[in-house]
């Protein structure tokens, strides 16, 4: 498995949409950036595994759903950088296991189930207690990787992905997918004030995480971690288009993905960033950004949870 994390490029989309209205379209393609740990997972996990060598962590452990980019990355990240991997995974186990799962366990990660009453103690001190009871000295990253760490390391995303210096400010839009608001917590703190953060949440009423954006901000600046900025620039929560929930898809997204992908070579995931370029195409057509607007929008990997959705949504297709 590669140590070499390539520098993700930046596409121009040539879509009638945005040329029709006079903006232009461009992709930061995390996704290129390694075969197994990309996207915003990379950003969110560097600087935990950073703090776990520097004090000397040989296990990591985390959380997440059975179809999880968090717990793949997580799984393959550990695998590259020699530690031992444990993943929580909420719910029961099932077999066979699902791709995602498979590909963890193949890099090595020990699964560990808890039943979802258990699995909403998460965050608490008593089932972090339990869990290192249980398995000793572990270094923990929460579900999702949305901690400081997490925020600190996807500071970097936009600025540091820029061929030039000062090029990230050619774009006054950055547009991202929204989960655990880590990823849009770090692009605001990194942008300057000119430019905005827009995000997409991928949860029905994600309204609810403006208040864990203001909390991640906070906190973050009031610790000693680097930052470019004092204050962080605007953002928006754009919450039309979730379709549903958190990996609910229907048939209208699954199209504009498929058509996507063939037209703009651009492949979405549909949990996340096909969700996003959705909602940032249906805005075009209704005027919400200006002529001359540059949009950078994030794809923040996650493909491999592709497989499983398509799975599941054959089995239900059959019922």
């Amino acid at each position: 498995m590669s140590l070499t994390f390539l520098p993700p490029p930046i596409q121009q989309i040539n879509s009638e949409i945005a040329l029709h209205v006079g903006v232009n379209l461009y992709v930061l393609r995390l996704d290129l950036m390694h075969p197994w740990v990309n996207g915003n997972k990379w950003f969110k996990l560097k600087y935990n595994l950073l703090e776990a060598k520097e004090k000397n962590f040989t296990t990591l452990l985390t959380f997440g759903g059975a179809y999880s980019n968090h717990i793949y990355a997580t799984a393959a990240a550990g695998n590259l950088f020699g530690f031992r991997t444990i993943g929580v995974i909420r719910g029961e186990e099932r077999l066979p296991l699902n791709p995602t799962l498979s590909f963890a366990v193949q890099q090595g990660m020990q699964l560990v189930y808890l039943n979802r009453e258990m699995y909403r103690q998460r965050n608490t001190p008593a089932l972090e207690e339990y869990l290192r009871q249980r398995f000793g000295e572990v270094f923990i990253i929460p579900e999702g990787g949305s901690n400081l760490n997490g925020v600190r390391g996807c500071i970097e995303i936009v600025d540091g992905a820029m061929p030039t210096a000062g090029y990230a400010y050619a774009f006054n839009h950055i547009c991202v997918a929204c989960g655990t608001a880590t990823t849009l917590a770090g692009i605001a703190l990194s942008l300057n004030e000119g430019q905005k953060a827009i995000a997409f949440p991928v949860l029905k009423n994600g309204a609810f995480l403006a208040q864990e954006i203001e909390s991640l901000l906070t906190n973050y600046l009031a610790s000693d971690l680097p930052t470019p900025y004092n204050s962080p620039a605007s953002w928006e929560l754009v919450c039309d288009y979730h379709f549903g929930g958190y990996a609910k898809v229907n048939d209208e997204l699954l199209l504009f993905s498929k058509q996507f992908t063939q037209e703009h070579g651009v492949p979405l995931d549909y949990v996340y960033t096909a969700k996003m370029f959705y909602g940032v195409m249906d805005l075009l057509k209704q005027g919400f950004f200006c002529k001359g607007d540059r949009l950078l929008l994030v794809h923040t990997g996650g493909l491999q949870g592709n497989i499983g959705m398509e799975e599941k949504l054959q089995r239900f297709s059959k019922i």
